[in-house]
Parts: structure tokens; C-alpha cells; sequence
């Protein structure tokens, strides 16, 4: 195979990882984070003592796959690719997710339009909910529009939401 189709082929599987991984991550927030994993990702419903949370074990878990991957498929082969794909996301989701929606970094910006507002908005729905059971949103990177995700909300809890926010 060439350099160029290499390269390409490559670059294919990370880009396609990292798609990819948008749905396990959704996946594994709705059925395992608000479902039988809910022990550790509790800590990320509640307020945040310290600079870590016991939610981010699933990082940690998340991160040591890529890891493996990139480390036992280091001369090559496509699992190689599919590790740096997930690592990729890893660094989006620290980004936008920590970064921006929750602001776990010193490094302080509040978007005020666009994807970014869109993300940041859809994030916060998903925690106007008490609890684990009838939230909205599980993506990290993706966000349906906050619109559609009050009237999710609005439908799911009649407007009764945590901290008297409104689902209108």
C-alpha cells in the first residue's frame, strides 16, 4: 500500500473512531452511567469538592482501552488507528465537556453562539433533572437542539424541575 493510501486509509479509521465513539459514549451514558453504573457518575449530579469526581473513573477506564490498543497494535494494523481515533475523542470530550460546559479548568469561556452554546445549553438540560431517571441529551459532542429537548423535558416532568428550573 502506498504512503498516500495509507495515510488516508488511516486518517479514515480515526475520523470514523471518533464518529464512533459519539455513539458508545451516548450509549454508555444513558444505559450504564444513569443505569447500573450510576455509583460513580452520581458525583457529576452533585456539586464538586476538589478537583476530581468519582465520575472520572470512566475516563480513566475509557482512556487504559486507547491505551492498550495503541500500545499492543503499536507496529500497526488498524486497531493502532482505532486507539488514536478514541483518544482523539477523549481529548474533544475533556475539551467541551469539562473544559467549556463545566468549567473544570482555569482557562474560563462561556460561548455565546453557535455549537458550542448549543453543547453547553443541551449539557444543562441534561443535568435540570434530579436523579438519574428521566434526563435528556446523552451526547458529549452532539446535541440535539435545546428547543426540542425543553419540550422532551416539559413532556417527561410537567415543568417540575431540580432548582425550580423550567422545562419551558
Amino acid at each position: 500500500m502506498s504512503n498516500a493510501l495509507a495515510f488516508l486509509v488511516n486518517t479514515s479509521i480515526v475520523l470514523l473512531t471518533v464518529a464512533a465513539m459519539e455513539g458508545v459514549a451516548w450509549a454508555a451514558h444513558k444505559y450504564v452511567m444513569h443505569g447500573w453504573g450510576w455509583g460513580w457518575h452520581k458525583s457529576h449530579h452533585e456539586p464538586r469538592e476538589g478537583v476530581f469526581e468519582r465520575n472520572d473513573l470512566y475516563a480513566v477506564v475509557f482512556a487504559g482501552i486507547a491505551i492498550l490498543l495503541i500500545y499492543f497494535y503499536r507496529n500497526g494494523g488498524p486497531l493502532l488507528w482505532v486507539g488514536v481515533g478514541m483518544t482523539v475523542y477523549g481529548f474533544l470530550y475533556f475539551f467541551v465537556h469539562d473544559g467549556i460546559t463545566h468549567q473544570r479548568w482555569p482557562f474560563r469561556y462561556v460561548p455565546r453562539n453557535g455549537y458550542l452554546k448549543r453543547l453547553v445549553q443541551a449539557h444543562r438540560l441534561h443535568h435540570a433533572v434530579e436523579g438519574k431517571e428521566g434526563c435528556v441529551s446523552f451526547g458529549f459532542i452532539y446535541a440535539p437542539p435545546p428547543a426540542a429537548l425543553k419540550a422532551k423535558l416539559k413532556k417527561l416532568h410537567g415543568g417540575s424541575l431540580k432548582n425550580g428550573e423550567a422545562a419551558e
